[in-house]
């Protein structure tokens, strides 16, 4: 996966790895953040500030490579929202790629702005030549009634698919997105 020239919209804004790296405390504190209130995205509680910030740097390596993207919106400088475009690297899934890890801080939550972040990853993705869009959600979390709002479609439920951040087994509720219908 090569870079991109896309340029999303302000307050969105896309970190290349210097970028991204440079904002590891704020991603760290926003991933915190989420989880302590609730957030189903892979981490079980506590998490400490090392744990987060070891997570956002393994991703910071993915961006370098090329292997991924990170948006972020900001607010006064800080980060308040991200959202990941994982393209697929299989020879026969070079049209696909996953949207992981949409968060927007508890304090900033209500304004728009996750909603900002998937149109910019549609706009991402289309850059890069990727139309099938995959996800994943707890099921029954806000984040659940968002994406069939931003265009996605429901695949299905799979029970007890992880723990959540309290320890306890969710289900999971699979979106796809065909930009090419959008």
């Amino acid at each position: 996966m090569t870079s991109t020239d896309f340029v999303p919209e302000a307050p969105v804004f896309l970190l290349k790895g210097r970028e991204a790296e440079a904002a590891l405390p704020q991603l760290a504190g926003l991933l915190r953040a989420c989880v302590e209130d609730g957030a189903g995205i892979g981490f079980i509680l506590p998490l400490s500030s090392k744990r987060a910030e070891a997570f956002w740097k393994r991703q910071v390596a993915a961006i370098e490579k090329g292997e991924a993207f990170l948006m972020v919106t900001r607010e006064q400088g800080e980060v308040t929202g991200v959202v990941m475009l994982v393209p697929a690297l299989q020879d026969n899934g070079l049209h696909r790629a996953d949207v992981a890890k949409l968060m927007v801080h508890p304090d900033h939550r209500r304004k728009g702005l996750a909603r900002r972040l998937m149109a910019a990853v549609d706009g991402l993705a289309s850059s890069i030549d990727r139309w099938l869009l995959v996800l994943d959600t707890v099921t029954g979390d806000r984040a659940e009634q968002l994406y069939p709002t931003c265009g996605y479609n429901m695949v299905g439920v799979i029970p007890d698919y992880a723990y959540g951040s309290h320890g306890v087994l969710d289900a999971t509720t699979v979106f796809y997105k065909d930009l090419r219908s959008s």
